[in-house]
């Protein structure tokens, strides 16, 4: 038996090892994904994204073809799963769905690809993580829908060239300045999410406590949209927390005072920061005069992963103003030593009008 035809018969297997899921998409929401909106339409917030996927999307129905390769960029959150969800259910065909650090050896890769139909959707996630091998492999597959399988070891090996059905591939990535040049620019589609503001938030809020069956007041809403950090996971996740202080504090409906109280407990201010954050612009300001301190630096002095402190904490310190990325390191502002009730140094106030 060849080296490709072993490979064809350990899908299954591969399947078992969880390397890719594939769902069928339909309209019945499974108990853990009642929240995610199954529909362009349902999905809140990113117009412009919307806007033009539904364009897209319509346009390759019309054809009869796969919608072309699309990439989803943004920080964690913000509905790159649910989106590549959407874009599946929008064209009427299966998804499977995998990691990018699951695909370890090309024949993981080879035996997905054999394995879609015409004009589904394979998403990988966190793509930045590829390995170079299969980012090669990948190359061909998404440009040529074929792959190159090498038959046979030493002077007998030979390859071969696998035919593939026209597909989509959906990549999302949390970091897009680590992926290749070459990988992105093979994708036709390319979407930049943003965090989300108060209103789109409020939305998305109000549409959940529905789904719950949770009842929340306009004002409770309002505060719980503001402290969300303009991320909907954070949204939801904060929701359903709530909704256990509810039962127990006031017969199950969210009001002001049950958010007040719940983020007091959660350890969360009313603008959404935690105790970490504030952990981090003190630790800033105790131990290094306010910046500027590198990322490594910072990331062992507070406890925290490095990939955690880049990813989660510094963007919406940056976005609140809070703290600034310079080429020397990591800065707070004036607004920094406000939030902590300390008196700003004047070298502070210069760096805050200074242009870095």
């Amino acid at each position: 038996m060849s080296e490709f035809e072993e490979n064809v018969e350990n899908v299954d297997s591969l399947r078992a090892n969880s390397l890719v899921s594939t769902t069928f998409q339909n309209d019945n929401d499974d108990h853990e994904n009642i929240l995610r909106p199954k529909k362009l339409k349902d999905f809140q917030g990113q117009k412009q994204i919307k806007e033009n996927l539904s364009i897209f999307i319509q346009a390759a129905r019309e054809r009869n073809e796969a919608l072309d390769h699309t990439f989803l960029i943004g920080p964690p959150g913000l509905g790159k799963t649910t989106l590549a969800s959407i874009i599946a259910n929008e064209m009427g065909k299966e998804i499977r769905m995998t990691s990018a650090p699951a695909l370890e050896k090309p024949k993981d890769l080879a035996g997905i690809l054999t394995n879609v139909n015409e004009g589904s959707i394979f998403f990988i996630d966190e793509i930045h993580r590829l390995k170079p091998a299969l980012e090669e492999m990948l190359y061909i597959a998404m440009e040529d829908f074929e792959i190159d399988w090498v038959i046979g070891q030493g002077p007998a090996a030979r390859t071969m060239r696998i035919p593939l059905p026209n597909f989509t591939l959906i990549g999302a990535t949390t970091k897009a300045g680590q992926v290749s040049s070459p990988l992105h620019s093979r994708f036709g589609i390319t979407c930049h999410l943003q965090f989300y503001n108060e209103t789109e938030l409020s939305r998305i809020i109000k549409r959940s406590s529905k789904l719950i069956d949770c009842e929340i007041e306009d004002d409770a809403l309002i505060a719980l949209a503001k402290c969300s950090r303009g991320t909907p996971r954070i949204a939801n996740r904060l929701l359903k927390r709530l909704r256990d202080f509810a039962i127990v504090l006031e017969n199950g409906v969210i009001t002001k005072n049950v958010v007040n109280e719940g983020l007091k407990r959660l350890g969360i201010d009313p603008i959404g920061l935690e105790a970490q954050d504030r952990n981090i612009l003190s630790t800033i300001i105790d131990f290094y005069g306010g910046g500027p301190v590198g990322a490594s630096t910072l990331s062992i002095s507070v406890g925290e992963a490095i990939e955690s402190l880049e990813d989660f904490y510094e963007p919406y310190l940056i976005q609140k103003g809070f703290l600034l990325r310079t080429p020397r390191g990591r800065c707070v502002t004036t607004k920094a030593y406000e939030l902590l009730n300390l008196t700003p140094p004047s070298k502070i106030k210069d760096l805050d009008t200074s242009i870095l």
